[in-house]
């Protein structure tokens, strides 16, 4: 078993009870890497520095590359009963190059060390996620290029409301994972400033160079205030905050796709592979894949709310509650990779069914506003405008009756201002090409979208 770095001050070992309930090795193993990279650089540190022997330096740093080399490798084996990663590696070492891995820990504290090795954790999975983001953007992207001059029935309050290019929908999406994006973006800035050297949190006496350890690990900058340094975890918050943002737009997105793949709507066809059956009733195809992203999303929500809870009623400085940061931040990142990377081929198989699509576009409901824009034209008043094609509604489709079928003196009845010339904007392709203000779903303006994002994701 790893040896306590605090064991000695103890006239007792602690209870298997203590044990079992205080190590963290079983989740922060994943931080191996980290840990290992950090000590690296602040063996190197601390012998140009001439606080411990440059021989010992060398030899701990030769050490800790053998270690990580065998992490890299699989043939590491981490002791279970560690307290946690960073003992299991120290007692590594130490079984590799004897006393000299003593003087590792040497100006430093678990407190600092354990930040670091979550930011740098964190530098990394925001660079992944942002990756699968980017995939995910471009098979939507090609979905709406293959499918550009197809327009759908556009729903409010999952009602009919006016049509729209496909493409446009699909755009909207890309919008919001763009923001996504950036969110992880701007909160990776903030993460990018090195604690290590912060130690417990007052700092050391010792003539340690933070400046160079940073430089050797790629971080910008290094954290101003020890206490700050080891004591807050904002930057775990915001990124859990961005994530369950990211969250919510992947589950509107596959609440979107759920309602379209019904016999109800028939928009879209979902691959057999993403796909499960009934167990009773053979003729089910049933989206459980994009069920089970939505309901995964609610996990997103709750680990932000858990270290958010966790944070606040901490007093300053370090308290060993934070060692329960680290769960919730996995698995936020885990769920949201693995929705990403399912989400991807999944839009790459998906067929648009156009014949089913455009037999809802009969409905002249979808046109009322096209025709309360006509009459404005026409010097007509916004009221007015809506009042009269209110009457036609009630009047013509909410009896079975078309628009589209009145003749010029059942025209005149409900305005002057109505020429035979307007049944021309009775139908889809007129509606969505009248749409020409700035983000509208004209397709001019949607195609000038989709040219922009082709050369944005490239």
């Amino acid at each position: 078993m790893a040896k306590k770095l605090w064991g000695t001050r103890f006239p007792k070992r602690t209870s298997m009870l203590t044990d079992k309930f205080t190590s963290s090795i079983s989740f922060d193993k994943r931080l191996a890497k980290y840990d290992i990279l950090g000590s690296i650089a602040h063996a190197k540190m601390l012998g140009i520095q001439k606080i411990i022997p440059k021989k010992d330096s060398n030899l701990i740093v030769k050490g800790l590359n053998s270690i990580l080399k065998e992490l890299k490798q699989g043939k590491f084996r981490f002791d279970q009963r560690a307290e946690d990663i960073h003992s299991n590696i120290q007692d590594a070492l130490f079984k590799k190059i004897g006393k000299p891995a003593f003087r590792l820990h040497t100006a430093r504290s678990r407190n600092d060390q354990i930040v670091f090795d979550v930011k740098m954790y964190m530098k990394d999975e925001i660079d992944n996620l942002a990756e699968l983001i980017t995939e995910l953007e471009k098979a939507i992207l090609k979905l709406a290029k293959n499918n550009s001059k197809v327009i759908i029935p556009g729903y409010t309050h999952l009602q009919v409301a006016q049509c729209v290019l496909l493409s446009h929908h699909l755009l909207s999406y890309i919008e919001g994972l763009e923001r996504d994006k950036s969110r992880l973006s701007d909160a990776r800035v903030r993460i990018d400033s090195m604690p290590l050297g912060a130690c417990a949190f007052s700092g050391t006496g010792l003539n340690i160079d933070r400046n160079y350890v940073a430089k050797e690990l790629g971080f910008k900058s290094v954290t101003a205030n020890s206490i700050d340094s080891v004591s807050d975890r904002d930057f775990i918050i915001e990124v859990l905050a961005a994530l369950s943002m990211l969250s919510v737009h992947l589950s509107r997105m596959a609440e979107d796709l759920i309602l379209w793949s019904t016999k109800e709507f028939s928009f879209i066809d979902i691959d057999f592979s993403f796909c499960t059956g009934s167990s009773i009733m053979p003729h089910k195809k049933n989206p459980d894949i994009l069920e089970l992203i939505r309901g995964s999303v609610g996990k997103i929500q709750g680990d932000l709310s858990s270290v958010l809870i966790l944070m606040k009623g901490l007093p300053s400085s370090y308290n060993r509650d934070l060692q329960l940061d680290k769960p919730p931040l996995f698995d936020a990142v885990d769920t949201v990779s693995d929705i990403l990377e399912i989400f991807i081929p999944l839009f790459e198989n998906i067929v648009i069914e156009k014949e089913a699509i455009t037999a809802r576009l009969t409905d002249e409901s979808l046109f009322s506003v096209d025709i309360v824009e006509y009459l404005i034209k026409k010097g007509v008043s916004y009221r007015e405008a809506h009042d009269i094609v209110g009457k036609m509604i009630r009047d013509c489709l909410d009896r079975g009756k078309k628009i589209s079928f009145l003749s010029v003196k059942e025209l005149k009845r409900y305005s002057s201002k109505l020429e035979p010339d307007f049944k021309k904007i009775l139908n889809a392709w007129a509606s969505v090409s009248l749409k020409e203000s700035f983000g509208g779903t004209s397709p001019k303006l949607v195609a000038k979208q989709l040219d922009k994002w082709g050369k944005k994701l490239q």
